[in-house]
């Protein structure tokens, strides 16, 4: 008698067990099945026009209001007092004062270049010399390197380069400027600058170049490029 109550109870405990086990997979399974589901209905609604189109504008807008907060911390950053009136040397040798740079206009930009031997200063280089003639409506442009004077002129002739150029070989600019370090030697950028009516000159903005930044139209059209195995540099 004993046993068969004992037969009975194993039997019961079994059923009770595989009922358990089926109750837990049966509610996996269902987890899974709506997880599932999401997924699915989640994927066909990214796959609408309509949705996908609404999706890039919030992004679009998001990397707007994100580039405008950047390019506050960039000026807050940048600001300082320029107290030395730094000589610069033009493809023919000749002086040039930092405030001559800005000719008739009150603003002024200058690329930090890393000179001829660097390849990715040559490739913005390149660009800039397309569209120099229209940030020159709004404000001076040149572009200064380490290189010296006969260097430049005449490696700019070879690239066909129109802005204007100049060397900072002995001066104490770039350095000052924060694009050149004992460690790290010399880093490619841009600084803005604005003389007021005293001919106050004020560095009120900055910038560092680098693979994927906004001053290299390149680098967005390899970001549309199918994934390649040694990248898109």
């Amino acid at each position: 008698m004993e046993k068969e109550d004992k037969k009975h109870k194993d039997e019961k405990d079994k059923k009770h067990k595989d009922k358990k086990e089926k109750d837990i997979k049966d509610k996996d399974k269902k987890e899974k099945d709506i997880k599932d589901k999401d997924k699915k209905e989640k994927h066909k609604k990214d796959k609408t026009p309509k949705e996908l189109e609404k999706k890039l504008y919030e992004l679009e807008n998001e990397i707007t209001e994100k580039r405008k907060k950047m390019l506050k911390v960039l000026s807050k950053m940048a600001k300082m007092e320029i107290a030395e009136d730094y000589i610069l040397k033009d493809r023919d040798n000749n002086d040039i004062k930092l405030s001559d740079l800005f000719g008739d206009k009150q603003d002024l930009i200058v690329i930090h270049n890393m000179g001829k031997a660097c390849s990715y200063c040559t490739m913005w280089a390149d660009g800039f010399n397309g569209i120099y003639p229209h940030i020159e409506k709004k404000a001076a442009f040149a572009l200064v390197s380490p290189d010296a004077p006969d260097v430049q002129k005449s490696f700019s002739e070879s690239r066909g380069w129109k802005f204007n150029m100049y060397s900072a070989k002995d001066s104490g600019f770039t350095k000052d400027m924060g694009y050149v370090t004992e460690k790290d030697g010399y880093w490619p950028g841009a600084s803005v600058f604005h003389k007021d009516e005293n001919g106050k000159i004020e560095r009120v903005s900055k910038t560092f170049f680098g693979p994927g930044d906004y001053f290299c139209s390149v680098w967005h059209f390899f970001d549309m490029l199918p994934a390649q195995e040694n990248g898109n540099e």
